[in-house]
Parts: structure tokens; C-alpha cells; sequence
């Protein structure tokens, strides 16, 4: 059914006689806005509301520190978290279904660029069980590097609840790789629990005292905005990230991170418009995990890399992409480029096709962002 949650789940639950809906906890700020919403409308027909887990191993709110204040920081999380322990995963149930009239699908013609997965239960554990087969005990070495399938890619069914995290989480042992992969679960549930605790760091910087940088606006910031969205900033990491996202809806958090750091320490814009375009475009886009990754890349967050730690585009794409078979199978400009010589194109300006010049100087535009931060705590 298409239409507002407050109207259509009380119709549906109406059509079926259901005395109880049953749904899976959200602890965003819209969805929980939402879902109270909800029950007070499903309580106006004597229908309840009840929420049966989440799509989380421990729900926000319940790690805490030994007095009762929320953590800020990952490491002494991750530790309680693992000693809070979850649930093991839940039996394979058979349901009995309703046949139930929907609404029509909406279609839509997708554009020939536009390359997207498999989607549902089954094709992500299909995912998984090759990822824990064939590729976990190489993730510690292997999951920063775009050019390598060394991921489990299972971003977007965590977020929408095709896989759950302890079904992934009962499979995991005390090896090192494992405990890695752990860890990176972790993270999603860390941000998680920070956003429900502070559920306004979805639009605002989490440090009050990062909240007075000065950022650019404007018809020239809109320019570096849009060459940036469109990945036309002349750095090959930087465009094939943004290139990536517009084609396929995802792109790897190695990525993220240095694209997340370009536009706010080179290009010196605030980091949440830079959230918003991703939000937009990802499939996986989960509110907490892409808020408060920005966040982390603007210096702005919980636990968050200092904002004197600007990422260097070049080396970057070099250390993380060292033949550059990431930035090539995104820039076809750059075919001509052979092996790292494809993160420097203005070194060989004949190969480059009609690659863009760079939008800005990286050295200038550190040098830039570290006087900002001087110019900030000056005034504090």
C-alpha cells in the first residue's frame, strides 16, 4: 500500500481484523516519531502496537557505562557491547499468509548506467556464506581496497533487514579477522546508540566547539558542490567514489571517508550537504551510520578524526588503489593511464582524454582548512 503510515497501516490492519500490528523497533528520530504516530492512530480502532526486536544485536540505549551515562567513544563500547552479549539467532519459522489487494508497483526505466545487486533474503546470504567462506580471513588486509572484492557488500541488507546482524554475528569467532569484522558490525550499532541519545546529531555537529567553522556558500560553492556530486573535481579517487555512487547507488567506505574529507577540508563546504547528497543516492543509507561517518570525517563527531587530519586525495588512491583498476573502471577517460599513473593525470595531460582539470590545489586547500581551525579555537 503507498500512502502516510498513520493511514494506510490502520486500513490494513482493519481489512485483516488484526488486533495487534507487530513491527521491528526503529530508534531514528523519524521512526520513532513515526511509529508513535502510528499507534495512536491503530489505538483510536482498539489495535495495538507492539515492537518485536530491531534491526540491531543490542538495542541503542541499553550499553551504557558503569554510571548509567552513554559511551563516546568506540573502543570502551565495543568492549561492553561484546560482554552485554545478543540473542542467538531466531529459528526459521514457515508464516501463513494473507491474500491481501496491493496498490501497483510504481515502475520506472532505469538508465543503462544504473548497475544494482540482488536484493532479499536469500541473495544476501548467498553474500554472506561466500564472504565467511572465501574472504573473511583476508578482510584485515583486504577491506580497505576499493579495487578488491574484500568485503561482504552486506551494507545495504543490514539496512533494510534482510539479513540480520546476529544471524552474521553467531558465525564469527575469536580469530583476529574475525574479530575485526566484529568490530566493524559494532560500529554500526555504535553510531546507532549515539543518535538515539543525541538524536539532534543528525543535522548538527556533535562538538559544540566545531560548530562555528566557517564554511563557504554561495554561487562558486555551489559550483565545487555540483563538480563534486558529479564527480568532475579532477581527482580520479574523489570522481570514481562520486561516479560509483550515481551509478550504483553505493560506494566503499574507504571512499567515503576521503570523498567525505575532500568536500569538507578542500572544498571547505558544511558536511551536512555533503551528508544529504549521500542520503539521497545510497542504498544502504542508514541516518545514524551516514551522519556520524561524516561527522567523523569533518572533525565534527563522536570519537571522530581530528580535523587537522586532512586526507591527501592522491595518496590515498595510491596506497588504497595502487593500479588503479578501481579508477579506471569508473573513469573511462582515464583507460589510457596505465598502473598509479592514473591518480595523476595532469602528469600526462595527451592520456587523459577530456578528464577535467582539478578544481583546486590540495596543498593550498589544507593550508586552508588548519588556518580555519586556528581562526576557529582563536575565537574560543
Amino acid at each position: 500500500r503507498v500512502g502516510s503510515p498513520t493511514e494506510v497501516v490502520p486500513a490494513v490492519a482493519k481489512d485483516v481484523g488484526a488486533s495487534t500490528v507487530f513491527i521491528s523497533a526503529d530508534f531514528a528520530p523519524y521512526g520513532q516519531q513515526r511509529d508513535a504516530a502510528v499507534e495512536r492512530a491503530l489505538m483510536d480502532n482498539q489495535v495495538a502496537l507492539e515492537s518485536v526486536g530491531s534491526p540491531y544485536a543490542v538495542n541503542p540505549g541499553v550499553v551504557r557505562k558503569s554510571d548509567g551515562t552513554p559511551y563516546q567513544v568506540f573502543t570502551p563500547f565495543y568492549r561492553a557491547w561484546c560482554d552485554s552479549g545478543w540473542l542467538a539467532p531466531v529459528a526459521n519459522s514457515t508464516p501463513s499468509w494473507l491474500s491481501l489487494v496491493s496498490d501497483p508497483w510504481p515502475t520506472a526505466e532505469l538508465p543503462t548506467s544504473v548497475r544494482l545487486p540482488s536484493i532479499g533474503e536469500e541473495a544476501s546470504l548467498d553474500l554472506w556464506r561466500t564472504f565467511h567462506t572465501d574472504l573473511i580471513d583476508e578482510y584485515p588486509d583486504h577491506r580497505d581496497r576499493p579495487d578488491l572484492a574484500g568485503t561482504s557488500s552486506l551494507s545495504m541488507a543490514l539496512r533494510w533487514g534482510h539479513v540480520h546482524p546476529r544471524t552474521l554475528l553467531a558465525e564469527l569467532n575469536d580469530s583476529r579477522a574475525h574479530d575485526v569484522y566484529r568490530r566493524e558490525l559494532c560500529w554500526r550499532e555504535f553510531y546507532a546508540d549515539v543518535l538515539f541519545h543525541v538524536p539532534q546529531s543528525a543535522q548538527h555537529s556533535l562538538k559544540p566547539t566545531m560548530q562555528g567553522m566557517r564554511t563557504d556558500s554561495g554561487t562558486s560553492a555551489d559550483a565545487r558542490f555540483a563538480a563534486w556530486a558529479e564527480g568532475r573535481t579532477g581527482y580520479p579517487f574523489v570522481d570514481a567514489g562520486m561516479r560509483q555512487l550515481l551509478a550504483e547507488g553505493w560506494i566503499h567506505n574507504r571512499v567515503r571517508m576521503v570523498v567525505a574529507s575532500f568536500l569538507v577540508k578542500d572544498l571547505h563546504l558544511d558536511w551536512q550537504r555533503g551528508a544529504a547528497h549521500f542520503m539521497q543516492w545510497l542504498r544502504d543509507g542508514d541516518i545514524a551510520s551516514n551522519q556520524h561517518g561524516w561527522q567523523w570525517a569533518a572533525g565534527t563527531g563522536t570519537d571522530a578524526a581530528p580535523y587537522f587530519r586532512v586526507f591527501n586525495p592522491v595518496m590515498q588512491g595510491i596506497k588504497f588503489d595502487p593500479e588503479g583498476d578501481y579508477v579506471r573502471k569508473y573513469i573511462p577517460e582515464l583507460a589510457q593511464l596505465a598502473g598509479a599513473s592514473a591518480h595523476e593525470p595532469w602528469q600526462a595531460p595527451l592520456l587523459a582524454g577530456d578528464y577535467p582539470e582539478r578544481i583546486v590545489d590540495h596543498s593550498l586547500e589544507r593550508h586552508e582548512a588548519l588556518a580555519r581551525l586556528a581562526e576557529l579555537k582563536a575565537d574560543q
